[in-house]
């Protein structure tokens, strides 16, 4: 089994979310998400373990800024504008077991562990 983390090592909350999983012996597959964002099925796949929509991996004031409207774009077009523009994703997000959690706080992810 392999744990994943969506990491962006300039956010303190995925560098304390990091941190915690280490804590407990897990050495998790990092992607820097930002040098290598994840596919639309990535995305999508994502979305469902977090039993949302991918509307809520969004960050809005990032995605103000990349002039994406997560509200009123359709899923495909949302999807793509988070693939062409990974900084406005959520983070971080970690993958376990086909579970997932968003980092916020860090002990959110012990749910899925």
């Amino acid at each position: 089994m392999t744990t994943t983390i969506y990491h962006n090592p300039r956010c303190s909350k995925s560098r304390e979310t990091l941190a915690l999983l280490e804590k407990k012996g897990i050495k998790p597959r990092i992607v820097e998400y930002l040098k290598t964002p994840p596919s639309a099925m990535e995305l999508k796949n994502i979305a469902r373990m977090l039993g949302t929509s991918v509307r809520e991996l969004v960050r809005p004031a990032e995605a103000r800024d990349a002039g994406i409207d997560a509200v009123e774009m359709d899923e495909k077009d949302l999807v793509a504008a988070i693939v062409r523009n990974p900084a406005v994703i959520e983070r971080p997000i970690v993958v376990n077991n086909g579970k997932a959690a968003i980092g916020r706080p860090p002990e959110n992810v012990l749910k899925i562990l």
